[in-house]
């Protein structure tokens, strides 16, 4: 494809879980014959470099960032494995990158970077301020979410408001998005629990949040078909363009690549389930930054062995353990679980991290007890498979809300990691979904039209072209029109 020389400039914040949708992003806009400049902090470019395709013309810049200056570890560039007081820390030392980004952007524009002024700047939405920077230079702003709109809305109205302190009840409502429907207080993350109006989290956050409406778009890794209400609150609440471009999702390979490989190849995952009944397994698999506790591993695993179910479980260090150190799974389990599941090839035990996107895609997967990261929620649903949501963190609680109101493929089984889970409940919403009954087929329904509703959104052809496509048109048509009149 020939290049253009129009330049769009990426810059996610310094999280895996940030990083990789960016890059899914940079692919797509690249695809389309833009030249893309991306990025981010020294450690975490090196690692790209090491990763991306031979072909790719995607260019990388590293942005100076000093973390022993924070107070974080000399090498914490990257959130995913900082305790939730770093995390904290690394969000408000972001803040210090806006003058390096302001000096980057500036060579770039006056040529002095070794490539074409951008287009149009894409940034994370928790870097709020990149919207001033690139308007000093007359270039065309937007923020790109990685999640979905009804998550995000009940985050972002969450944090403004705190509608839980303001009631004895357990149940509440959303001040500016009552068509949210009632929360309870399960629904909430540990840090939304313990906020108050003057600590540190709320503070960041509400500077950062209403900010967004200072941008020239907002880009959500969804499709309009299944989230009108999120991308409506946020078209209501912001007053700027709201557009729907997902799914944008990386390939195994890509982030196998970028990320941390698979403890069990793709190839050995498939002949395994190459040997199940269609519909007959259930994936579990709880993120790349969520476990649950040591007790909770107990019951899910007493609750797999009564169940008889066919499954593959990828297995991390339980709560309050390095999720990066060596284990041994049987450490964690019921003793002889392991040997007896292996005896009676009833499942497949996968150490930290498996090949997900080429579980799901197999036609013995029949669910996925996940996270409701939105991201893994995508993959899931893009093939077609029904989900068992056990949220723990960010939006997680509200991306399992709509899923089991609105879209109905979802069925909750648990929220969060501070209690206890009986085995009988884990068995009972396994059955409900894995099961020969009413609402499995039910489920399973609505989860093979919402795949049909993602092929159409993202269908690019001469005669139709979905929702989501002409979103990403439409992004870049206004980007272009920007240009057009601050060149003049």
């Amino acid at each position: 494809m020939e290049r253009r020389k129009e330049n769009v400039l990426l810059f996610p914040f310094m999280a895996k879980s940030h990083i990789i949708p960016f890059l899914a992003l940079a692919q797509q806009i690249e695809r389309k014959g833009y030249t893309i400049t991306f990025v981010n902090t020294s450690i975490n470019i090196k690692k790209l470099q090491k990763f991306l395709p031979s072909n790719s013309s995607i260019r990388l810049l590293e942005i100076p960032f000093n973390a022993a200056e924070h107070g974080l570890p000399p090498e914490a560039e990257n959130s995913d494995s900082l305790p939730y007081k770093l995390v904290l820390r690394i969000l408000e030392a972001s803040s210090c990158l806006e003058q390096p980004f302001r000096k980057l952007l500036a060579d770039l524009v006056e040529g002095n970077g070794g490539g074409e002024k951008p287009v149009c700047v894409v940034a994370d939405f928790i870097f709020d301020w990149t919207a001033h920077v690139a308007h000093e230079f007359g270039v065309f702003h937007a923020i790109f979410s990685c999640t979905g709109g009804y998550g995000m809305a009940c985050y972002y109205s969450m944090w403004l408001n705190l509608p839980h302190k303001h009631t004895e009840s357990q149940e509440f409502m959303l001040p500016d998005f009552p068509e949210a429907g009632k929360f309870h207080v399960t629904q909430l993350s540990p840090a939304l629990l313990v906020a108050q109006e003057d600590d540190p989290f709320t503070t960041f956050q509400r500077k950062n949040l209403p900010n967004w409406s200072k941008s020239d778009g907002i880009l959500f890794n969804t499709f309009e078909e299944i989230d009108k209400r999120g991308l409506t609150y946020f078209r209501r609440k912001l007053g700027i363009p709201v557009l729907a471009v997902g799914p944008i999702l990386l390939s195994e390979y890509d982030r196998s690549r970028i990320g941390r490989k698979p403890a069990i190849s793709p190839a050995s995952c498939i002949e395994w389930l190459n040997k199940k009944q269609p519909n007959s397994v259930l994936f579990i698999s709880f993120g790349s930054q969520n476990t649950i506790s040591a007790s909770q591993m107990l019951q899910l695993a007493k609750a797999l062995d009564s169940s008889r179910t066919n499954f593959i479980w990828v297995v991390r260090p339980p709560l309050g353990h390095d999720m990066d150190a060596d284990f041994v799974p049987q450490d964690w389990l019921p003793e002889g679980f392991v040997q007896h599941i292996e005896d009676q090839e009833m499942g497949l035990i996968v150490e930290k991290w498996g090949p997900q996107m080429e579980i799901l895609s197999h036609k013995s997967t029949a669910a996925f007890l996940s996270n409701c990261g939105w991201n893994s929620v995508l993959e899931s649903l893009k093939n077609g498979v029904p989900l068992i949501g056990w949220p723990m963190a960010a939006e997680q609680y509200y991306n399992a809300k709509v899923l089991v109101e609105e879209a109905g493929v979802c069925v909750e089984v648990a929220r969060g990691t501070c209690f206890e889970v009986r085995q009988e409940e884990i068995m009972e919403k396994i059955e409900l979904v894995m099961g020969d009954n009413y609402k499995s087929k039910e489920i399973k329904r609505k989860a093979c039209e919402i795949k049909e509703l993602i092929k159409d959104a993202t269908r690019d052809e001469e005669s139709y072209k979905g929702s989501s496509v002409k979103a990403m048109e439409e992004l870049f048509i206004s980007a272009s029109l920007s240009k057009e009149k601050t060149d003049v």
